[in-house]
């Protein structure tokens, strides 16, 4: 049996559909394609890498532009970070996120149409790339990634990557944005980064340069490495081809997304 994976369950559906804008019930013009068969030919990009012009228009997904404007208009709307944090707070409510730590980390990609957010690469013979920089919980479930051009540091991302967690809700009293320490390798090694973290209560557990590593750091560190591996394998993280740094991000949010709502499944079953 052929598994298709962009196909929308009525359980990630319902979770999904409330926080989509609505078309005005008198729009001008023809009736606007149903969300959810445009949302799966989304997925069926995201998992397969290919051009929206080739979208195969017999699974009913609708055309190329209807996919790809919906896409940009819901990114606009904000739609796939609140699907993000809905995902984060079940998972928070079924006890499944580790508070305990978290990690950072960075990953290049290939960035074949420039754009936005891209530069040489310093780890890619000097060719136009961006750079994935994330950071995940003690179990590696993605809390927040962002994109910068592939010559930008990773240790001038620390603040960013922290301040980008959202509040997590799903538990009595106030949504959870903290952990307690934070693990990085020497990449962000930086002391003003160390008395930041401090005064958010966040103990840093980053190795310095030229000693070794902090004693059992790496082995701490794995889930983030693993992490990465996970988004990856949509095919059309692999390699940027969307200009606009926001559209290759609503790209990023949905496959964050779909990463926890698998371990939510898991979870539940």
């Amino acid at each position: 049996m052929t598994t298709r994976p962009w196909i929308v369950d009525d359980d990630l559906w319902a979770l999904t559909e409330p926080l989509l804008p609505r078309w005005p019930e008198k729009a001008p013009g023809p009736r606007p394609a149903p969300d959810r068969l445009c949302l799966q030919g989304i997925l069926y990009v995201l998992h397969n890498d290919i051009a929206w012009q080739l979208l195969p228009l017999e699974l009913g997904f609708g055309s190329d532009q209807t996919c790809w404007r919906r896409l940009e208009r819901w990114q606009q709307a904000g739609v796939f970070d609140q699907q993000h944090r809905v995902l984060l707070a079940r998972l928070h409510a079924a006890g499944e996120l580790d508070w305990s730590r978290a990690c950072v980390d960075g990953s290049h990609v290939r960035a074949k149409k420039r754009g936005e957010d891209t530069g040489p690469s310093p780890v890619d013979r000097r060719k136009t790339g961006s750079r994935h920089h994330l950071i995940c919980d003690g179990r590696g479930t993605p809390l927040k990634a962002i994109t910068t051009a592939a010559s930008v540091n990773d240790v001038t991302q620390t603040p960013a990557l922290v301040d980008s967690v959202p509040p997590v809700a799903g538990r009595p009293g106030r949504p959870r944005r903290r952990p307690e320490a934070l693990l990085g390798d020497k990449g962000y090694d930086s002391n003003p980064n160390r008395r930041e973290l401090r005064k958010h209560r966040i103990l840093p557990v980053i190795s310095r340069k030229g000693p070794p590593n902090t004693k059992g750091l790496g082995k701490l560190r794995h889930v983030v490495e693993q992490t990465f591996a996970l988004p990856h394998q949509f095919k059309r993280l692999a390699v940027r081809w969307e200009r606009r740094t926001e559209l290759h991000d609503a790209f990023v949010s949905l496959a964050c997304s779909l990463i926890c709502w698998r371990r939510l499944k898991k979870a539940n079953s």
